[in-house]
């Protein structure tokens, strides 16, 4: 029997009775910023400078959601998130894009003040290129507002998570996929990119059919003219995912799961794919660390590479 509520009324209460304790953060300092290189639309390698905001927590009880850790109960004050960026820009070496993540939704205005918007605008036109994250139930007038006071592109990213139906009810997004087809209908009519995250093996997807989903999901996100798709194995930590696992309900991906969906979705030759390698689990003392660093060349020359070969574990985990 499952351990999750099957009324979704109960679903929220149920995810946040197993929550561990929250981080404790300044309001006037981003919780994580760095530099990174990412292949761009345009086939060119270009430094991104990633800032991870510190504001209010998303709205959202997703399931699966770790990001609640490093975010506020309360909405930050007015001028706090230009602040953060200034503090991070001021530690970064130069870039090209920029990356402003906030745990959540970029144009909830309980997370991002909305008065923030052209202080933040001023500080993101130094660089070609900003990308942001939303629900797709928030995309709408303030995503064109914004756009308005860019002198770049915007790039908007959104999560699809999985198109396996029962999977995608009980992650608790309150998303179906006409709404997120239809926000990303929205974007692309009014000029700006789509970047879509993708979970490989979330609960309730069984191990033997993460792969199929995983590949239908980037079907899925290529039809609705994404950009980008990132490939993220679905962590634990939050303690929902911790239950969910003791109960037989989600397993960890393997690493073969996640480099078999990154080579087909680069075999789509219909945007870029990357494969998130965050925090990934250890597959195999021999192999991890080639396999992992072949899945970063991977991510930069968006090609299939030849699999690293392993005599302890054959080459999968």
């Amino acid at each position: 029997m499952s351990v999750y509520p099957a009324k979704a009324a109960e679903r929220d209460a149920w995810i946040l009775s197993r929550r561990p304790a929250r981080e404790s953060l300044d309001p006037l300092v981003p919780y994580e910023y760095f530099v990174e290189e990412e292949r761009a639309h345009d086939s060119v390698i270009k430094s991104v400078a990633t800032i991870f905001l510190t504001n209010r927590e998303c709205p959202f009880r997703c399931l699966m959601c770790d990001l609640w850790r490093n975010t506020l109960t309360e909405t930050v004050p007015v001028g706090a998130i230009p602040a953060q960026i200034d503090h991070a820009l001021r530690n970064l070496p130069p870039a090209r894009q920029l990356k402003l993540y906030n745990s959540g939704s970029f144009f909830d205005p309980h997370a991002i003040p909305p008065e923030d918007y052209a202080a933040i605008a001023q500080r993101a036109n130094r660089f070609e290129r900003l990308i942001v994250e939303n629900h797709p139930a928030l995309i709408g007038d303030a995503c064109l507002r914004f756009r308005d006071l860019l002198a770049g592109r915007l790039e908007v990213a959104m999560g699809l998570e999985t198109v396996h139906p029962e999977a995608a009810v009980a992650l608790n997004k309150r998303m179906t996929l006409g709404q997120f087809s239809a926000a990303a209908k929205f974007l692309r009519r009014n000029g700006i990119d789509l970047r879509v995250f993708i979970l490989v093996q979330p609960p309730f997807v069984p191990a033997a059919e993460a792969l199929d989903w995983a590949e239908r999901s980037l079907d899925f996100a290529m039809e609705c003219g994404a950009t980008a798709a990132v490939l993220i194995p679905t962590r634990a930590g939050n303690g929902a995912m911790e239950a969910l696992m003791a109960n037989g309900e989600f397993s960890l991906s393997s690493l073969d799961t996640l480099e078999s969906a990154m080579e087909y979705g680069l075999h789509l030759s219909a945007g870029r794919v990357f494969a998130d390698l965050w925090g990934l689990r250890e597959s195999c003392a021999q192999c991890h660390g080639p396999r992992v660093a072949r899945l970063r060349r991977m991510n930069l020359q968006q090609v299939v590479l030849d699999r690293i070969p392993c005599t302890g574990c054959g080459g999968a985990s």
